[in-house]
């Protein structure tokens, strides 16, 4: 079980355990409640209650309270990128869902984590802090407790998690650097599809950067491209299918893209999508947190076989 731990120092004599706990944590409101109630406070390792006023030298401890994932496990890899006692984050895989849903009850990525949880005899339940799409590979951040979950939610809040993705479009995107500013939204609530929608028409804000990283002319590809682009995209806002409607839009559908292409790839089954970068602080320590992804094969051997056409 993990905890927070807290040496009390001369400036805190005087002060409650709560005042200190307080001055020193930015816990969750339903994660202070689960403490007084959970009685999860320990004061050099004895259950203490939060209105005592510990001397100096003394450490407060907060347990984290045993929880249960209702996932079942199953035997799926996970590429771990990152580990702490806070956090998981993962290089998830194309052609598995994030969680189960309806149409995906099993083979999903919580899946493969409560098998992890539970060969590696930890214990945590899994709150995911972001999703991707089922067929889009790429980084997925996995909080440990509610009130690293409550952190991180915070920061996406306030635009402080920078995530930068990889796509490759049909089409040469003519523009080194720009910005595409178009609210989204879903005109048919039973279609998964989302599109272009105007904010009067129940669209909300959509914010995406494209950075062209590499072009590839040939005459090979459907018409009516002549070409091909690798594209960064970097996301200011996190609308569901964000990526995928800016770029359909301009007339860059992604390859493989199914739900918003109508050109079909054979070599490509999954639209190539990657969540390749994430930045954020660490919610504990603080610490500016930079991790990347590495592109997985798939993409890589589309990227060769447009390097050689011609």
């Amino acid at each position: 079980m993990g905890k927070y731990e807290h040496i009390v120092n001369r400036d805190e004599l005087g002060m409650t355990i709560n005042q200190i706990l307080r001055a020193n944590f930015t816990f969750s409101r339903r994660f202070k409640t689960k403490i007084k109630f959970q009685e999860l406070i320990d004061l050099n390792g004895v259950k203490s209650k939060g209105f005592i006023k510990p001397n100096l030298g003394d450490l407060i401890s907060v347990r984290l309270p045993i929880e249960e994932n209702n996932f079942p496990p199953e035997d799926i890899p996970i590429d771990i990128v990152y580990e702490d006692s806070d956090l998981l984050i993962i290089n998830k895989q194309a052609g598995i869902t994030v969680h189960p849903t309806k149409g995906h009850p099993n083979n999903t990525l919580a899946n493969g984590i409560t098998s992890y949880i539970e060969k590696t005899n930890q214990n945590f339940k899994i709150r995911f802090c972001n999703r991707l799409d089922m067929d889009t590979s790429g980084l997925i951040i996995v909080a440990k407790n509610s009130n690293i979950q409550n952190e991180i939610s915070k920061q996406m809040q306030k635009d402080l998690v920078l995530k930068k993705y990889i796509a490759l479009v049909y089409g040469i995107i003519e523009k080194d650097n720009f910005i595409i500013d178009l609210p989204v939204g879903r005109p048919d609530p039973s279609s998964p599809k989302r599109s272009v929608l105007s904010i009067d028409k129940g669209g909300k804000n959509a914010v995406t950067g494209v950075k062209v990283i590499k072009r590839f002319y040939n005459k090979k590809l459907p018409e009516p491209f002549d070409g091909a682009t690798l594209a960064e995209l970097t996301l200011y806002t996190g609308r569901t299918h964000q990526i995928r409607i800016h770029l359909s839009h301009i007339n860059h559908p992604i390859i493989g893209d199914g739900l918003y292409s109508n050109i079909k790839d054979e070599k490509m089954t999954r639209q190539a999508l990657h969540s390749k970068y994430i930045k954020f602080k660490h919610p504990t320590s603080g610490e500016e947190m930079e991790l990347n992804a590495e592109i997985p094969s798939d993409i890589n051997l589309l990227i060769k076989r447009l390097s050689s056409l011609i």
